[in-house]
Formats: structure tokens, sequence, C-alpha cells
């Protein structure tokens, strides 16, 4: 008799201890912000703020124990450290302790990736690769860094050399060698191509960039030598990760620019905005997906032929011999990481499906720019339906945007935490986000994503109408349109350019001051490190001496007047003087 109620006892105990451990996670769950960090996301989810502020922030990882790791854009340059590591010690969800940590060898400019595998945190520049060991209960690694791989190519100034990293199981680590032009023009004749400029055919980029490699995870000092050739035809790609779940390769890919800028009789400034699509791509070996001869057109679903290389739009060529993407987005929404989730905290939907940051464009004048908003791509039986959805928007805090600078925030890295919780990070001042699921899993569905269907249809993410939301549609003076067709995918309508890359013109003394330099700079090119209003920047300003002397005076003159407040006109004569040099 006693026997059975002692079992009796046991059993509600351990019911009781059952079911209070199925509720630890959601009472653990620290309280949203009473704005939801800012953003909107499907009904049921709550967003806090975990930190503001941080600095440029690009990738992010999180560890067993919760702790936040965040590669910065820049190394060493007034930020004490290219990497910030946050603690959260009380519970509430935001970090208290923000120290940063980490002064390389190496300054370049494009910091990305960040992942911890097998208790090393590894995180990379633009040319390295680099791990340090995490020490358990501390919050910063060991002070050794250890280099696992350094890109030793003579590359000047390079477009795409970023070097995010994934890892499967097998001990291998995959790393892309970005392309630099947008259709392996000739470089040295025509640097960042010109109107009309035709591709090198077979391409030589393809040797050495344009693809993805595979090397050993944990072999320190490695070069590209050492690894082998994995896929290749990828021309940019800053997001990518290793899913589990069918234990194969995936990569978010930026598509090519500058379709109406160089080829102007053959493309509208319309199609220029919304193509090429950037690519959501299985990657095996042997994967080729076809660049620089090939973009993929998400409108037709198909490979076209690029104009580089006697494509007009409508040219298939043998577009079918190459790869097609699982899913191809709109042009320029710069998807800057992909997360497949593992968790279990979200409803059952989200399990293994693929969470795209879209960084959000910058070069789709005349109309607005687009992304700046977290997707979520479902999978279902290890295939994707070929749907999306808005899973979180609002980081922008405006629509329509017009210029890069009006967005408030863009989102960058994306992480999952050991709770499931997703973590999602801001590249202009360094917010985190932390979105976790506090509704009920079991009735999750249609009506709850229903309010999320409405955002396709904000300015930032729908297709723009080719009339309607033409921001040129009234511009009347002349010196402006030429700025806006050759110079706001850059600089933008506002000359403010985009915070990282690509330099301000407002007040700039490179407008201000001596215009034989200004005139010089846009007929002939720029490339290697500049400072501009104190800040460095090393990318490439292409050639643009095809512009007629009196356009480019009407360009200049623009640019000074409006930018520089400077009253002196730029003249014909003035340019005809400078290209006589």
């Amino acid at each position: 008799m006693k026997l059975n109620i002692y079992k009796k006892i046991l059993a509600y105990a351990l019911l009781t201890v059952f079911i209070a451990g199925a509720r630890v996670p959601e009472e653990k769950l620290p309280a949203g912000d009473p704005d939801n960090g800012g953003l909107t996301t499907p009904v049921g989810f709550e967003t806090l703020v975990v930190a503001d502020s941080t600095g440029l922030a690009r990738h992010i990882t999180v560890n067993s124990n919760g702790d936040i790791y965040v590669k910065l854009r820049y190394f060493g340059k007034g930020q004490q450290g290219g990497t910030v590591a946050l603690r959260d010690t009380n519970g509430d969800g935001k970090a208290d302790i923000i120290k940063n940590f980490g002064n390389y060898p190496d300054q370049s400019s494009l910091a990305n990736g960040i992942t911890i595998r097998n208790n090393y945190l590894y995180y990379s520049s633009s040319l390295v690769v680099y791990r340090s060991k995490l020490i358990p209960g501390q919050l910063l690694p060991d002070e050794k860094v250890e280099v696992i791989l350094k890109d030793d190519h003579e590359h000047g100034t390079h477009w795409h050399i970023t070097k995010p990293m994934a890892f499967d199981n097998k001990g291998n680590m995959y790393v892309p060698f970005g392309a630099p032009s947008d259709a392996c023009q000739d470089m040295v004749n025509s640097p960042g191509g010109k109107p009309g400029s035709a591709g090198v055919m077979p391409c030589p980029d393809l040797e050495k960039h344009g693809g993805i490699w595979k090397f050993s995870a944990d072999k320190p000092n490695q070069t590209q030598a050492d690894g082998s050739l994995y896929a290749t035809g990828l021309r940019s790609i800053v997001g990518m990760r290793w899913n589990n779940a069918d234990e194969s390769l995936y990569a978010v890919v930026h598509g090519r620019d500058n379709l109406h800028r160089l080829f102007p009789e053959l493309f509208s400034s319309w199609q220029s905005a919304v193509l090429p699509s950037e690519e959501f791509v299985k990657v095996q070996q042997g994967t080729n997906v076809g660049w620089p001869y090939y973009y993929y057109d998400q409108m037709k679903g198909k490979k076209m032929l690029n104009p580089e290389y006697g494509g007009d739009g409508k040219k298939e060529g043998e577009g079918s011999k190459y790869q097609n993407p699982i899913m191809g987005f709109p042009g320029h929404w710069a998807p800057n990481d992909v997360l497949f989730y593992q968790g279990n905290q979200f409803p059952d939907r989200y399990k293994n499906g693929a969470f795209i940051a879209f960084h959000g464009s910058t070069n789709r004048a005349p109309y607005p720019q687009a992304g700046y908003f977290v997707a979520f791509v479902p999978f279902v039986n290890g295939k994707p339906t070929g749907k999306w959805e808005v899973f979180a928007d609002g980081f922008a805090g405006v629509d329509p945007i017009i210029n890069v600078s009006d967005a408030k925030a863009r989102p960058m890295g994306l992480a999952e935490g050991p709770d499931g919780s997703i973590y999602i990070t801001d590249s202009r001042k360094g917010k985190i986000w932390r979105i976790m699921f506090k509704g009920n899993r079991k009735t999750f569905g249609g009506k709850e994503l229903a309010a999320m269907e409405g955002h396709k249809l904000l300015a930032h993410i729908r297709t723009p109408d080719e009339v309607k939301d033409n921001l040129d549609s009234e511009t009347k003076v002349a010196g402006q349109r030429i700025y806006n067709t050759y110079c706001t995918p850059c600089h933008q309508r506002d000359g403010l350019g985009d915070g990282s890359r690509f330099p301000p013109l407002v007040n700039s003394e490179w407008v201000t001051e001596d215009k034989r330099r200004l005139i010089r700079v846009v007929a002939k090119g720029l490339e290697g490190p500049i400072q501009v209003l104190g800040k460095p920047y090393n990318d490439l300003m292409p050639k643009h001496d095809f512009i007629p002397p009196e356009e480019m005076a009407q360009l200049l003159t623009f640019v000074r007047q409006h930018f520089g407040n400077m009253p002196d006109r730029v003249t014909a004569e003035d340019v005809k003087r400078v290209l006589a040099q």
C-alpha cells in the first residue's frame, strides 16, 4: 500500500518537474520592449534592444552561455578593437557588460564573419580569417590570435573581398573569394567599366575569384593555394551558412550592378533598379551559378546573358547550362546574412527554415531604395516552399527610403541564441535586437502572419511602378539629371554617401577645394585609400571620361553648388583643359 502511494507521489513529482521544465524557457525569457524594439514582427513575437551604438556592426554569434560577439566593420579605427563582446548578468536581456577587443595587424575595413566552433571564436577581416580560444567563464577570449587563412593576392582596390566563413561537420571551412567587377570587364583599360565595355572571355578572374574555396578549419596560416575550389560563378557573397538539416552549404549572392549606367540603350533605369536578382543558392561541389556570363532574372525565372557578352535583357544564350537559385529576390536588396533556425522556441513552421537579412540597396535611383528588412523562407521536408515572408520590418524607420542616410538602421547579421531567440545587428550604429516568441506555438499560423503580408506593399519592399515611382520624373536641372544617373548609386541623391563604402559629397574638401582635382577624379577615376572629412575610405571611383565636356561641366557645377555651396561654375573649357593634361 505504502509502495503504491510512494509511486503516485513520485509520478506526480516527476510530472510537476516535467511541466515546470517545459515552462522554464518561456519563464526565463525577458520582457520585450514596450515599443517592440521599434520593429514590426508577427503576432506572438516580442523584441527587445540588447544594446545600442556598439559600433558599425556586421555579423554576430552567440555562445552557449548567452554571451554575444559582434564583428565590427573597422579594426582599431577609434573603436578600441574590431570585435565587441557583450554579457547580460541579471537576466533582463540587456547587455550590461560591453567590451571591445582585438587590435590585429590587418587594418582592412571590410570586416564581416564571426562564429563559434569547438570553443574557438572565428572572425575575419577583408583578407584574414582569425581565431581565438574561448575560456570557460570568461567573456573575452584568449589574447593569443591564430591566423587560419590569409588572402595573399595583390588586390589593389577590390570590390568584394570580405571573408565570411561557414563550417561543415567534418572539419572543413568554406570561404568565398569575391569578384572584382560587374561582369569581368577589362579593369586595366576601363576601371569599373564604362558604357559599352565588353567582358573578357574566358574570364581570368574565375581562376582565383568569383567562387567558394574549401579549407581545413583547424590548419593555421593557410592561403588560397591550400584550399580547393568548391563552387564557382558566384560574384559576391556576404552571407553563407551550413545547413545541418540536409548537410549542405547555402549562400545568398549579390547580383551585379550598373545595367543602365553601362548599357543605357539596352536597359532602362527601372530595369537596372529591379535587376538582376539577389540569389539564394544551395551550393554543392561543382556548383556553377554563371557569373560573369549570366545573371538571373527573377521575373522571367531564367538565366539571362549579360550585356558585356552580347546580352540585351532578352537573350538567354546558354543560360540553362548554369544552376538556378532556389529562390530569386529583387535586385540590390543586399542579402548579407542567412540563418537556418534550429531551435524549439519558435513555432514549428520555423524549424529548419531560413532567415535572410536584407541590408538594403544603395543604387536603385531614380527609384526608392529597397530591402532593409528580415525575411523568412519556409522549408518543408528539407526543401524551400518557393515563398518568402516579411519576418521583421521597421529598421529604416521611414518609407519610402530615398537615400541610404534616411534609414535609421540597416539589418546586417543574424544569430540564434541557446534558447532559440534570434539576434539581429544593425550596421549603422550597432544596435542589437533579440526576437523571442511568447505566443501559442500550437495555434500560430495564418492569422498571426496575415498582418505582415501588408508590408510587401510598402515602397521599400514592393516592385516600384516604372512611371509613378520614378523620382526623376519632375527633375528639370540638367546637371542634376546627369548626377542622378551616374553618381547616386554610390553617393546618393542627398550627397551623403552610404556611411561606409562611399564617401559624402556634402561639404567635402574634394568638392569645395580645387575644382581641377574634382574634374580629374570624376573623369579619370580614383583608386586607393583617401580621407574625406576625416574618415578613411578605400574603394574604386570608376572613370567617367565618356561624359562629354559640356555635360561634365553641368554635372560638376551642380555638385559644387548643391553640395558645397560654391557659387563659381565649372565650364566645358575647364573640363577640356584637365582632360588634355
